[in-house]
């Protein structure tokens, strides 16, 4: 029983998770032919331009051009060229489908007919159809040359992955100790990994532990010698199962730490690339709207021109009616300076708004990994205490960066008024109840004090989702000024017949009446505080200011330096309650 539980472990993150150390091609054999046909046919422009964003893995972009060459039907001779930037370009864009309907369109005669094949082998070979696979790789092993512009362990080792998924053994072993021995030659680490893994795996569905489990000793060590955290996190993993079949628990419980650091490290790597893609996005979007203003300006130069022909000639004859569109035309351009002007304001906006989260995103991405590096440190020299503290300090960064980016994904849908937004009657009470909940470990691991009496009786008509940002943020804000052994309170004030008055209390550090006058204003424009290290991006508040006026409140503050601060948010009685 136990073996079956082991070999589930490791079988099910064998299929698909090796396939990118499958291929490693080098394309200056097909980038020099490319550059030859671009000499011959520099007058198929989009040839010309579908290639260089080929080369560029500008996979949209070829597709469009690639697309406008085939319609062309002018130069027969670049077709396959064509159907072949395309099927890569669906190929790296995930759609499988029209990457093999593109391969397929592509003769049989085409120079690089055998990348062709190894990439529908590599497809065959991602969607569990072996035997396909086998085929195309069968027909690449049987070319005289030496596999041209990519390395010969790559398709022996592929082979050997086809004959194990069908689970002909012998020869699977064959190919793959072949692959391995080739790639020891060719001295490449993650493909070698690869080969023990799926030697291991080989001999473990047979039962064969002994020969199995030195295989996955080699990838574990070998593994420490790259850079490749999802290898790590694999080799790990294998062995955790390793020693847990053996009933060493002990050794299988610090592998298994280890797996959990690479999968964190993993995890972490991909969010600074999500970062980084939007990121891009963004300046992208702000380069597109740049060439709509410029061309917005040049629309109205080309109509100022016009304008000013047409009055000339027809002066004498239609003096009245030039002077009245002349006059239109000062008030459209009037116009068109105003939204230009507020586009730039906005465009500001949104410029220092995401240099300030950009800042702060990478400061406490930064802090996470020097945390994280100490962590290991720690880990490995079992210093528990300093591991408490580590983790905490870990779980304060992650919950002020996740803040950040929801009052960042708050502020962006009401900027584009995409946020959903329903007014109803709410019982304050339990609105704050809810919101109080997962603030009040943090208060108390701070050495905070918490009050809360708020009326049982007041119910407001507002939207829940944003009186949940807005209580959040606060209590954020709150917690954030705090010292150590402070109050923290929040209670309703008597009510008027209109409003409900909910107060946010608490005995930090306060503000001047500069600074809350500051705050008070009616601006869409962030500013950074003195602080730097307390006070953030000041998005928050921005946020919670927009989002009182839009349920009809306001927003009113009481504050004294080193005293502390009231935040008092007003919003509507819900008068028709029961």
């Amino acid at each position: 029983m136990i073996k079956n539980v082991f070999f589930i472990t490791l079988f099910s993150m064998f299929s698909p998770l090796f396939l990118f150390s499958q291929q490693k091609i080098n394309d200056n054999l097909l980038e020099s032919e490319v550059k030859t046909k671009v000499q011959k046919y520099n007058e198929q422009i989009n040839f010309v331009k579908a290639q260089r964003f080929f080369f560029d893995k500008e996979w949209d972009s070829t597709l469009v051009y690639s697309m406008k060459q085939l319609s062309s039907k002018n130069a027969p001779e670049l077709r396959n060229y064509c159907h072949y930037f395309r099927a890569i370009s669906f190929f790296e864009k995930k759609i499988i489908k029209e990457a093999k309907k593109e391969f397929n369109l592509i003769s049989s005669e085409f120079k690089f007919y055998y990348k062709v094949n190894f990439s529908l082998g590599e497809i065959a070979l991602e969607q569990n159809e072996f035997k396909i696979a086998l085929s195309h790789f069968n027909t690449i092993e049987k070319l005289n040359k030496d596999f041209y512009d990519f390395k010969k362990s790559t398709v022996i080792h592929n082979i050997g992955l086809c004959y194990l998924h069908l689970e002909k053994f012998d020869r699977a072993e064959n190919y793959l100790f072949k692959g391995a021995e080739l790639q020891e030659k060719e001295k490449d680490t993650l493909l070698l990994i690869g080969s023990y893994i799926d030697l291991a795996n080989l001999y473990y569905i047979q039962y064969k532990d002994n020969q199995a489990i030195p295989y996955f000793e080699k990838a574990y060590h070998l593994s420490k010698r790259i850079k490749s955290l999802d290898l790590k996190r694999v080799a790990a993993k294998n062995m955790a199962a390793v020693e847990e079949n053996r009933k060493n628990f002990n050794l299988a419980l610090e592998y298994r730490k280890e797996y959990e650091t690479w999968k964190d490290s993993l995890y972490d790597q991909n969010k600074v690339w999500a970062i980084a893609q939007v990121e891009k996005k963004f300046a992208v979007k702000q380069k597109q709207k740049e060439v709509d203003v410029l061309a917005a300006e040049n629309k109205v130069k080309i109509a100022e021109r016009n304008g000013f022909l047409i009055s000339s000639v027809l002066l004498l004859i239609l003096f009245g009616t030039g002077v009245y569109f002349y006059r239109q035309k000062i008030r459209n351009n009037r116009i068109i300076l105003a939204q230009k002007n507020e586009l730039d304001e906005l465009n500001a906006t949104k410029d220092k708004l995401f240099s300030i989260v950009s800042h702060d995103l990478r400061s406490s991405v930064n802090a996470l990994k020097t945390s994280n590096g100490k962590l290991m440190e720690n880990l490995e020299n079992k210093n528990f205490t300093e591991l408490d503290v580590l983790l905490h300090n870990n779980s304060t960064i992650a919950n002020g960066a996740y803040n950040l980016l929801d009052n960042l994904l708050n502020w962006a849908l009401l900027q584009t008024q995409q946020a959903y937004f329903y007014q109803e009657s709410l019982h304050l009470s339990t609105i704050v109840q809810h919101v109080e909940y997962n603030y009040k470990p943090l208060m108390l691991n701070a050495n905070i004090n918490f009050k809360s009496d708020v009326s049982k009786s007041d119910y407001v008509f507002a939207d829940m989702d944003s009186l949940k940002i807005i209580i959040r943020n606060m209590l954020d804000n709150a917690i954030k000024f705090s010292k150590e052994n402070g109050t923290i309170s929040i209670y309703t004030r008597p009510s008027s017949e209109e409003f409900c008055y909910l107060v946010i209390e608490d005995t930090g550090l306060g503000m001047n009446e500069t600074t809350r006058q500051e705050l008070l204003k009616e601006t869409v424009l962030l500013s950074k505080k003195k602080n730097d290290d307390i006070i953030g991006t000041g998005l928050g508040m921005q946020l919670c200011k927009s989002l009182i006026r839009k349920n009809g409140g306001k927003l009113e503050i009481e504050s004294e330096e080193n005293v502390g601060t009231k935040m008092i948010i007003i919003l509507p009685k819900f008068k028709n309650h029961g």
